[in-house]
Protein backbone atom coordinates (compact mmCIF):
# COMPACT_ATOMS: atom_id res chain seq x y z
CA UNK A 1 0.00 0.00 0.00
CA UNK A 2 1.28 3.91 -0.86
CA UNK A 3 0.01 7.12 0.22
CA UNK A 4 0.76 9.94 -2.90
CA UNK A 5 1.36 13.16 -1.78
CA UNK A 6 2.74 12.62 1.98
CA UNK A 7 6.54 14.37 1.01
CA UNK A 8 4.66 17.30 -0.15
CA UNK A 9 2.36 17.15 3.39
CA UNK A 10 5.34 16.64 5.12
CA UNK A 11 7.63 19.60 3.35
CA UNK A 12 4.05 21.91 4.09
CA UNK A 13 3.65 21.02 7.60
CA UNK A 14 7.31 21.88 8.44
CA UNK A 15 7.11 25.00 6.97
CA UNK A 16 3.88 25.62 8.68
CA UNK A 17 5.78 24.40 11.92
CA UNK A 18 8.51 27.11 11.59
CA UNK A 19 5.46 29.87 11.27
CA UNK A 20 7.22 33.15 12.48
CA UNK A 21 4.95 34.62 15.21
CA UNK A 22 7.00 37.30 16.58
CA UNK A 23 5.66 39.91 13.73
CA UNK A 24 1.72 39.39 15.20
CA UNK A 25 3.20 39.13 18.68
CA UNK A 26 5.11 42.31 18.49
CA UNK A 27 2.10 43.71 17.07
CA UNK A 28 -0.62 42.80 19.75
CA UNK A 29 2.26 43.81 22.60
CA UNK A 30 2.75 47.06 21.14
CA UNK A 31 -1.37 47.37 21.26
CA UNK A 32 -1.63 46.71 24.86
CA UNK A 33 1.28 49.04 25.55
CA UNK A 34 -0.39 51.87 23.70
CA UNK A 35 -3.84 51.17 25.62
CA UNK A 36 -1.35 51.60 28.70
CA UNK A 37 0.07 54.62 27.84
CA UNK A 38 -3.31 56.01 27.34
CA UNK A 39 -4.64 54.87 31.04
CA UNK A 40 -2.25 55.77 33.19
CA UNK A 41 -3.30 59.16 35.01
CA UNK A 42 -0.77 61.89 35.28
CA UNK A 43 -1.20 64.09 36.98
CA UNK A 44 -4.11 66.60 36.75
CA UNK A 45 -2.57 69.81 38.51
CA UNK A 46 1.11 71.79 37.54
CA UNK A 47 3.99 69.96 36.19
CA UNK A 48 5.31 66.99 36.90
CA UNK A 49 2.99 64.43 35.11
CA UNK A 50 3.70 61.87 32.99
CA UNK A 51 6.44 59.95 34.32
CA UNK A 52 4.15 56.72 34.83
CA UNK A 53 3.48 56.82 31.55
CA UNK A 54 6.54 56.89 29.99
CA UNK A 55 7.88 54.40 32.21
CA UNK A 56 5.60 51.82 30.47
CA UNK A 57 7.61 49.01 28.02
CA UNK A 58 6.87 46.31 25.88
CA UNK A 59 8.91 43.85 23.98
CA UNK A 60 8.89 40.46 22.58
CA UNK A 61 11.98 37.56 23.44
CA UNK A 62 11.63 33.65 22.93
CA UNK A 63 12.29 30.68 25.21
CA UNK A 64 12.71 27.64 23.35
CA UNK A 65 9.82 27.42 20.92
CA UNK A 66 7.70 29.61 23.01
CA UNK A 67 7.21 33.71 21.88
CA UNK A 68 5.94 35.89 24.67
CA UNK A 69 5.19 39.25 24.44
CA UNK A 70 5.66 41.24 27.22
CA UNK A 71 4.07 44.53 28.50
CA UNK A 72 5.62 46.06 31.83
CA UNK A 73 6.48 49.58 33.86
CA UNK A 74 9.48 49.52 35.89
CA UNK A 75 7.79 52.71 38.02
CA UNK A 76 8.27 52.62 41.60
CA UNK A 77 4.48 53.84 41.93
CA UNK A 78 2.51 51.78 39.25
CA UNK A 79 1.64 49.19 41.65
CA UNK A 80 -0.55 52.17 43.96
CA UNK A 81 -1.63 53.50 41.02
CA UNK A 82 -2.60 50.15 39.60
CA UNK A 83 -4.00 48.61 42.93
CA UNK A 84 -4.52 51.93 45.32
CA UNK A 85 -3.76 51.91 48.83
CA UNK A 86 -5.24 51.42 52.10
CA UNK A 87 -8.73 51.14 52.98
CA UNK A 88 -9.96 53.81 50.27
CA UNK A 89 -8.07 51.15 47.89
CA UNK A 90 -9.20 48.47 49.22
CA UNK A 91 -12.88 49.38 49.28
CA UNK A 92 -12.28 50.92 45.62
CA UNK A 93 -10.33 48.24 43.00
CA UNK A 94 -12.86 47.90 40.11
CA UNK A 95 -11.10 46.97 36.95
CA UNK A 96 -7.73 45.14 38.57
CA UNK A 97 -7.18 41.73 37.97
CA UNK A 98 -8.72 39.32 39.74
CA UNK A 99 -5.89 36.97 40.07
CA UNK A 100 -3.95 39.83 42.25
CA UNK A 101 -5.14 40.12 45.97
CA UNK A 102 -3.10 42.38 47.38
CA UNK A 103 -3.11 43.19 51.32
CA UNK A 104 -4.01 46.37 52.07
CA UNK A 105 -3.27 48.53 55.03
CA UNK A 106 -5.98 48.39 57.05
CA UNK A 107 -5.59 52.31 59.14
CA UNK A 108 -4.54 55.42 57.40
CA UNK A 109 -1.29 57.18 57.41
CA UNK A 110 0.64 60.12 58.04
CA UNK A 111 3.64 61.56 55.73
CA UNK A 112 6.17 64.06 56.93
CA UNK A 113 5.86 67.75 55.69
CA UNK A 114 8.64 67.96 54.04
CA UNK A 115 7.99 65.28 51.17
CA UNK A 116 6.13 67.56 49.41
CA UNK A 117 4.35 71.13 49.03
CA UNK A 118 1.24 72.10 50.65
CA UNK A 119 -0.93 72.61 46.92
CA UNK A 120 0.53 69.17 45.60
CA UNK A 121 -1.07 67.75 48.60
CA UNK A 122 -4.33 69.48 48.06
CA UNK A 123 -4.12 68.28 44.64
CA UNK A 124 -3.82 64.37 45.78
CA UNK A 125 -6.66 64.68 48.56
CA UNK A 126 -4.18 64.66 51.47
CA UNK A 127 -5.02 66.10 54.27
CA UNK A 128 -2.55 68.76 56.05
CA UNK A 129 -1.73 68.50 59.54
CA UNK A 130 -0.85 72.01 60.90
CA UNK A 131 1.13 73.25 63.78
CA UNK A 132 0.51 75.90 66.61
CA UNK A 133 2.09 78.39 64.00
CA UNK A 134 -0.14 77.14 61.20
CA UNK A 135 3.15 75.35 59.79
CA UNK A 136 2.65 72.06 57.97
CA UNK A 137 4.38 69.43 59.86
CA UNK A 138 2.65 66.22 57.41
CA UNK A 139 -0.25 64.90 55.60
CA UNK A 140 -2.71 62.27 56.47
CA UNK A 141 -4.46 60.22 54.50
CA UNK A 142 -6.55 56.72 54.28
CA UNK A 143 -4.99 55.75 50.78
CA UNK A 144 -6.11 56.22 47.19
CA UNK A 145 -8.44 54.16 44.77
CA UNK A 146 -7.42 52.07 42.16
CA UNK A 147 -6.62 53.31 38.81
CA UNK A 148 -5.78 50.59 36.93
CA UNK A 149 -3.90 51.09 33.50
CA UNK A 150 -2.42 48.03 32.78
CA UNK A 151 -4.70 45.02 33.25
CA UNK A 152 -7.76 46.69 31.03
CA UNK A 153 -5.25 47.09 28.52
CA UNK A 154 -4.67 43.97 28.07
CA UNK A 155 -8.63 42.62 29.03
CA UNK A 156 -9.92 45.49 26.67
CA UNK A 157 -7.91 44.33 23.60
CA UNK A 158 -7.90 40.63 24.19
CA UNK A 159 -10.51 39.90 22.06
CA UNK A 160 -9.15 42.15 19.29
CA UNK A 161 -5.68 40.60 19.61
CA UNK A 162 -6.93 36.95 19.62
CA UNK A 163 -9.13 37.38 15.91
CA UNK A 164 -5.72 39.61 14.53
CA UNK A 165 -3.75 36.03 15.32
CA UNK A 166 -6.35 33.86 14.03
CA UNK A 167 -6.43 35.28 10.91
CA UNK A 168 -2.50 35.57 10.45
CA UNK A 169 -2.61 32.24 11.40
CA UNK A 170 -5.33 31.28 8.86
CA UNK A 171 -3.34 33.29 6.19
CA UNK A 172 -0.14 31.53 6.79
CA UNK A 173 -2.04 28.03 7.04
CA UNK A 174 -3.50 29.27 3.42
CA UNK A 175 0.03 30.33 1.67
CA UNK A 176 1.67 26.89 3.49
CA UNK A 177 -1.04 24.22 2.35
CA UNK A 178 -1.31 25.85 -1.42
Amino acid sequence: MSVDGTRDLEKKLNKLSKMDVRKETAKAIMKVRDAAVFKAPTRRYGSGGGSLKQSIFAEVTEDGDSVIGVCYTNNDHAVFVEFGTGPVGQANHEKTSPDIHPAYSQTGWMMPGDVMDPDAAEQYGLGIAKGKNDEVIGYYTNGQPARPFMYPALKDNQDEILKDFATEFTANLERTLK
